[in-house]
């Protein structure tokens, strides 16, 4: 039985193009990406054994994108856990807001790569995890 993805967050497949020289995928605004971008950042280096995340935002979507290795992200709406293995440069994570994120097992060549919706804002950031449960009961 699969489990069913937390609310406001699924995997999406990227239109993959290539040929005898390579390959190519491009990700477009308003086909692709479902929400306006307006930042756009990667993560890569990340050091053996070391997690990332543990942190949701409030308003901020994200579409996040392995380009390179692999790593795996973890995703709570308070009610629904489920792990995502981003090991594809041809698979977005869509990412809702109010969903607690943590990163784990990054492959010594990964680099992921995130569209966000918003511009950088701590004060978007829950990095408390009973936190995030509180405001998540509040909004039910």
């Amino acid at each position: 039985m699969s489990v069913p993805a937390p609310r406001g967050c699924g995997l999406r497949t990227l239109d993959l193009k290539g040929d005898e020289r390579g390959s190519l995928i491009s990700i477009e605004g308003s086909r692709d990406v479902p929400f306006p971008i307006q930042r756009v950042y990667y993560i890569f280096g990340t050091q053996l054994n070391v997690s990332r995340g543990f942190h949701a935002h409030v308003d901020l979507t994200q579409l996040a994108v392995c380009v390179s290795g692999s790593c795996v992200m973890a995703l709570d709406d308070g009610s629904v856990r489920q792990e995502f293995t981003l090991d594809r440069p041809d698979t977005a994570l869509l990412i809702g807001p109010m969903i607690w994120r943590e990163m784990h097992q990054f492959s010594p060549d990964c680099v992921l790569l995130v569209l966000a919706s918003r511009w950088y804002d701590e004060a978007d950031y829950i990095r408390n995890y009973e936190d995030f449960k509180d405001k998540v009961a509040a909004l039910r």
